[in-house]
């Protein structure tokens, strides 16, 4: 692998150095503030080095250090490579020590096969809304059976609220959730506490407010290919090298400097690169290699089941470890809620289509997509299960939503069960959206904090997207800029005390127990499952390993009877026992005599031993 220039700031033998990638100048200052945000009179001058470089150095300045950069007498502007910004994103970067006094030496990552992924949106995960405040959820995270959270965006973006995936200071922990020092702390205590962290992180666009790379370069981004957010980054025209190690080099940073054990890619099919080796590929395997033994995942947000992603490099892929794979988000959604717009238009909900994106991983392998006009995937079949990611919840399709209403909104307890036991038994890489494991009931809606002129534009654009929804019932959409959108996004933990919430928390710990525990749950090849339709209205899989068999028989809607045939059969759990918020009653158990009968919606995992 090639070395990259190190950049931005950092501290050396005493004193700070600084490297600037500013192709369309001919002269770079870093000017300096001090801690009352007044420039320091007298810049310092950057001697040029070739190729658009520039490196300065300042005797006597360390860790905290403020300043900007001064191009051609225009700006000063933030370092676009700073590992730190205090003061938002408008305001100078700073110098960051990453000397830490880690305790993970013994942390080895966690494995693909192993990963239960609890996705996390840091401002709004506590009342605090930071780093170091979510500390104190990891120890009843890992309880639960999480393995991993995964964290939205943190990259430093505008204002004190949003998702993150505005952001423009790749490289800078988000000062409003505590910078680098408490990211740092949170990953030292994830690990501590049995929890692997993986960051979600934006390469395919850089949002409006805040963003400084074209003063420094107007080759940081291309005509030649565009994004659904206009021009693309470049990462395979002319200066593409700098442009590319920005990406790459953050990927490696993460790992390295921060401890994190994996990535999330957002949008890789806007991470246009015509070259070879991908850029996606080289990602990961630089992210591995940061990982200095230590396991490291690099995980795809794609929409258009492309197994080439997750296929070896070797084979002709990408190398990526796992890729999200939404047509069983959209199947279950569309069976249990009943939703029809946009791309829900491309799935029927029915238990034959259920079954055979269980069966396969994501259904879609080349059929004509009536929303996207044209076909869609590829055959999933050389695919291992664990490459694909699963979920009935996410950042995006509750957020992406008019209201940001959750799951709950929409399905009854007893269906919201029944999803969750689908998407906990199989042998795929489960997703929860935080607050799941409790069916919670707070939104989660979309917020930004623009200068007003940009906050208006998107507040008009948000409530145009979703004028002619029919699902949606007319009534207002919230205004990302309002403070109260955000505040109304944060968890309520005390729902998990009332009982329609505590049962669902208890159905959770059982299944990921069951998940984490069992030897028939242990396998993860194809040759380890099977499902099958057993009706329109019904679901079978079954894991198979060791001793004995766990077979899983959903009722999707109506009642289902099957008689097992005199095999040996005992209930591991019901989705409608009291104790998981059902209104089933030992009058009416659900295995008698080797007959199973149940009402739908509904879950019943049974353990069936070999004859």
């Amino acid at each position: 692998m090639s070395a990259f220039r190190r950049m931005g700031a950092w501290i050396e033998g005493g004193a700070v150095r600084f490297r600037v990638w500013a192709p369309d100048h001919e002269r770079v200052e870093i000017v300096t503030y001090g801690e009352d945000g007044q420039a320091i009179t007298g810049a310092i001058e950057a001697r040029p080095e070739g190729g658009g470089y520039f490196e300065a150095t300042a005797p006597g300045l360390g860790a905290g250090a403020l300043y900007k950069v001064r191009l051609d007498g225009e700006g000063p502007f933030p370092d676009p490579y700073s590992r730190a910004q205090p003061r938002g994103v408008h305001g100078p970067s700073a110098v960051d020590d990453p000397s830490f006094a880690w305790t993970d030496a013994g942390w080895g990552g966690v494995a693909l096969e192993d990963l239960v992924i609890y996705e996390v949106h840091v401002g709004t995960a506590t009342p605090e809304g930071t780093f170091d405040a979510l500390i104190g959820r990891l120890g009843e995270l890992r309880a639960l059976g999480v393995t991993a959270i995964e964290l939205m965006p943190v990259a430093s973006f505008p204002g004190a609220r949003g998702w993150g995936y505005d952001g423009v200071d790749l490289f800078a922990p988000a000062a409003s959730y505590g910078g680098p020092a408490g990211l740092r702390r949170l990953v030292d205590a994830a690990h501590g506490a049995g929890l692997g962290v993986i960051l979600d992180c934006v390469y395919n666009h850089l949002g409006p407010d805040g963003n400084y790379l074209r003063a420094y370069a107007r080759r940081y981004f291309t005509e030649r290919h565009t994004t659904p957010w206009g021009e693309a980054v470049n990462y395979d025209g002319e200066g593409a090298e700098q442009v590319r190690a920005l990406a790459i080099t953050n990927a490696e940073m993460w790992i390295r400097d921060y401890h994190i054990d994996g990535l999330r890619l957002d949008a890789t099919h806007a991470i246009l690169d015509d070259t070879e080796p991908h850029i996606l590929r080289e990602i990961a395997e630089r992210a591995r290699a940061a990982g200095a033994g230590r396991r490291v995942v690099v995980i795809a947000e794609d929409s258009q089941n492309d197994a080439r992603l997750v296929t070896p490099v070797e084979q002709g892929g990408h190398g990526l470890d796992a890729v999200w794979a939404d047509d069983f988000h959209h199947e279950l959604r569309v069976c249990f809620a009943g939703d029809r717009d946009g791309y829900f238009e491309d799935h029927r909900g029915t238990a034959e289509d259920i079954a055979a994106t269980i069966r396969k991983g994501w259904l879609y392998e080349g059929q004509v997509s009536r929303h996207a006009g044209k076909p869609r995937g590829t055959p999933a079949e050389p695919v291992p299960p664990p490459r694909f990611v699963h979920c009935i919840q996410n950042h995006d399709q509750i957020g992406n939503r008019a209201l940001g209403d959750r799951l709950g909104e929409r399905v009854s307890p007893a269906a919201f069960r029944a999803m969750s036991a689908l998407l906990l038994v199989t042998p795929y890489t489960p997703l929860l959206f935080m607050g799941q494991e409790w069916n919670a009931r707070t939104p989660f809606q979309y917020f930004t904090d623009h200068h007003p002129e940009l906050g208006r534009l998107v507040t008009e654009g948000r409530r145009r997207e979703f004028r002619y929804f029919t699902s949606f019932g007319g009534a207002e959409v919230p205004d990302p800029q309002d403070p109260a959108t955000f505040q109304r996004s944060k968890l309520s933990f005390g729902e998990r005390e009332r009982p329609e919430h505590a049962g669902v928390l208890a159905w959770y710990r059982a299944l990921l127990a069951l998940r984490a525990a069992h030897p028939a749950m242990k396998g993860r090849a194809r040759r380890d499952f099977s499902v099958e339709a057993l009706s329109p209205d019904a679901i079978r899989i079954e894991r198979r390993g060791g001793e004995a068999a766990v077979v899983v028989l959903v009722a999707l809607r109506g009642a289902l009877s099957l008689d097992l045939g005199g095999a040996d059969a005992r209930v591991l759990a019901f989705s409608e026992e009291p104790r998981f918020g059902g209104a089933a009653s030992s009058a009416g158990a659900p295995l008698e005599r080797g007959r199973v009968d149940i009402e739908g919606p509904a879950a019943l995992i049974l353990e069936v031993r070999r004859a």
